[in-house]
Parts: structure tokens; sequence; C-alpha cells
């Protein structure tokens, strides 16, 4: 990092001219963004990226759409676009965000006071970690039916259960977990959201190894955790609509454009280096790529603008879901196909400004179609609420 990387820019940001942001932005980037980290595939942990998530928090930079009274940007949604513009320009990885795309937000909103000023602060300096505690065993695409139990003793509640597919728990410091406080009703009340420290007695985390052998993901067991029921968020019992919420914001996050942005530039370096362009049907391809990018920006735009304006997201942004994810896929393809007998495992392509591994962004690609819920059941809940077609 350069000098005076953790001095705090106090800058109206939202008062700057688009261009003067921009070049503010890349310029920082260029200067901070660790060399040998660019263009990483995989979603990476504190161990690899800490250091630059810490850089962003110490200037102010970790949280660009919160409000600047939590530690945010305060950033209007053209110039947290631009951020991530500039972010795939220069290939910085996915660090571990739950913190900041969805406990940040859940707080802000729900939260009493004092959780309010326990976490947002730290997690505005990277120096709180946070992963989600909402898949079990039996209970993924139908997550009511969740069966992970906190019961009452006292000031407290003790929590028993299992969380799985829980993704960078293994650097994470806290989970916000849904948990069943009653089973006597509906299988959507009695749910109850609960803030949980990992280094409680009794919380285990085993790491789940992927078939390209990272550690991504994690099996979160409780075994008679104890939890203060300061923890909870919102009202017991009446933690689903809270989880809705969260998994509206959670399908907003996923829409969104940096994964395909970044794509995109890798897929016009290995072009550029191959000559690629010169071939007309690539180059349409491209094009149409390019399009679709732009598209999904503004799809993007007009999801986080609402949210912005505090309105509800509702079963619409499967859309959006669908839409970037298998956009991301259609890039990773474009990509395999073009490398061709490249495309090796063991040797990644290096080209002059970044290496392109087109198996393991093949593979990387895969993986969004099916978490934050699977396309085919967003594909059922857009036809199901949306459009409301008979079952």
């Amino acid at each position: 990092m350069t000098e005076g990387a953790s001095a705090v820019d106090h800058a109206d940001y939202a008062a700057m001219t688009d261009a003067a942001f921009r070049t503010m932005v890349r310029s920082w980037i260029e200067a901070n963004y660790p060399a040998d980290k660019r263009f990483i595939v995989s979603r990476v942990g504190m161990d690899v990226i800490g250091g630059w998530v810490r850089a962003l928090g110490d200037r102010g930079w970790l949280c660009p759409s919160w409000p600047t009274e939590y530690g945010g940007m305060g950033l209007p949604i053209r110039k947290q676009i631009i951020m991530m513009e500039e972010m795939a320009r220069h290939g910085c990885a996915r660090y571990p965000d739950q913190a900041i795309n969805h406990v940040g937000p859940l707080l802000i909103q729900f939260g009493t006071e004092a959780q309010k000023a326990r976490h947002l602060p730290k997690i505005a300096k990277g120096r709180e970690i946070w992963c989600q505690g909402y898949s079990e065993p039996g209970a993924g695409s139908d997550l009511a039916a969740l069966q992970c139990k906190a019961v009452s003793d006292g000031d407290d509640f003790i929590v028993t259960g299992e969380k799985i597919w829980t993704t960078l728990a293994t650097c994470a410091d806290w989970i916000f977990a849904l948990v069943r406080t009653d089973n006597s009703g509906k299988k959507q009340h009695g749910i109850t959201m609960l803030l949980v420290d990992l280094a409680s007695p009794g919380v285990t985390v085993r790491p789940i190894e992927s078939f390209t052998g990272e550690v991504e993901f994690a099996q979160v067991i409780f075994d008679n955790v104890r939890v203060p029921k300061t923890n909870v968020v919102g009202q017991v019992d009446e933690g689903w609509a809270l989880a809705k919420a969260v998994l509206g914001h959670e399908r907003v996050i996923v829409g969104a454009p940096i994964t395909s942005m970044m794509g995109l530039r890798q897929l016009e370096s290995l072009a550029q280096a191959l000559g690629a362009f010169a071939d007309q049907s690539f180059a349409d391809r491209y094009a149409e790529l390019r399009l679709d990018v732009h598209d999904l920006t503004a799809l993007f735009e007009s999801f986080v603008r609402r949210i912005e304006e505090g309105e509800e997201i509702g079963p619409d942004v499967s859309l959006l879901k669908i839409t970037a994810t298998e956009l991301q896929a259609r890039i990773s393809e474009e990509i395999l196909s073009l490398a061709g007998d490249q495309a090796r495992v063991a040797e990644p392509i290096q080209l002059p400004q970044m290496t392109v591994d087109p198996l393991a962004i093949y593979a990387a690609a895969r993986v969004p179609t099916i978490y934050g819920g699977a396309n085919e059941v967003q594909r059922n809940l857009i036809a199901k609420s949306v459009l409301k077609l008979p079952s």
C-alpha cells in the first residue's frame, strides 16, 4: 500500500463530477491494489485479501452504499457503478462482503442502537467479518423448513443445529443466522434472526472442499451455544420478513454487473492477444455480450434505486439474478471456446496485463446460477408471483 493509503478522504463524493470521481478512484486503486492479486477467479478469504479490505476500510471506501453517518460513502448509484467498473478494470478480487451487503443494511433498518454501535463501525473498517447462516441440510430452496432451534433460557437462547454451504465461514467472526424459536404454527412463523459470535463455546466450523480444491464453503454446527437475547434482530418469531428482505438484497448483489464486467475484460484481453477481433463472427458475439453487460447494468441500477428509495424488493428481483448469472456463464463459455486447446487446468494463459484461466473461469461461473436460489427456482418464482401463472 502506498503512503497515506490509510487516510480517510472526507470529500463530498456526491458533489464530484463523474469524471473526477472516476479519475480519483482509478488512481487510488492503481497505487494500492496488490498486483499479484489481480483477476482472481474464486472468492477468497481474509488470509488472501485482508490487507486490501482493511485499506479500503481505513480510507472509508469499504461501504459505498451505506449512509455516511454509519461509516459509508453515501454514494449515488451512478458513482457506485463507477467504482464497480474501476474494480473490474483492475481485476480486484471479491472479498468477504456479507457484512457490507447484508448485515449492515439489516442493522441500519432493523437493528437496535446498541447493535448498530457495536457492529457497524467495525464492519465499515473491515475489522469484523460475517457469514450468512441460512441453508440447512433439509432447508435449501425451501428455506422456511429450517430446524436449527433456539430455546429460551433466561436472558439467553440456547442454539442447537447446523447450517450448510456457509460461504467463507472459515474466515468470519460472526454469523447472522435464522433459527427456529417456535414450531407451533405455519413454518414461516417462529423464525428468528439471531447474531452469533463464532468464537462462542459450542460452535464448530468445518470447511467443505470443492472439486477444485478450494475451501469457499463450510458447515457450521451449534452445540448448545448460548446467545444473548440482545442479539435478536427485530422481533422474536418474526424473522421471516427480515429473511426475505435480506434475500431480496442478496439477489440484487448477485445481480451486480462487476463479475460480468471483469469477465468481459478478460475476454477482450484474450481476444486481442489471439487476434480474434479479425474474425467478424467473434467480433459480433463480443459486441452482443458487451451490450448485454450494459443492459444488465441498467437493470441493476433500477433495483438499487428502489432500495435507496425505501421500496420493498419483490419477487421480480429474480429476473436480475437470472440475467446476471447467465450472462456471466455465457461470457465464460466464450472465453473457454476462444482459448481452445490452451484451456488447460495446470497452465493458465499468461497475457501482458493479466493471467486468464479459462477452465477456472468456466467452473466459477456455474456456481452463481445455484446459490442465492437456483435459477430454476427463480423462474418458478417469476411465473407464480410476477406473471401469476397457474401452478
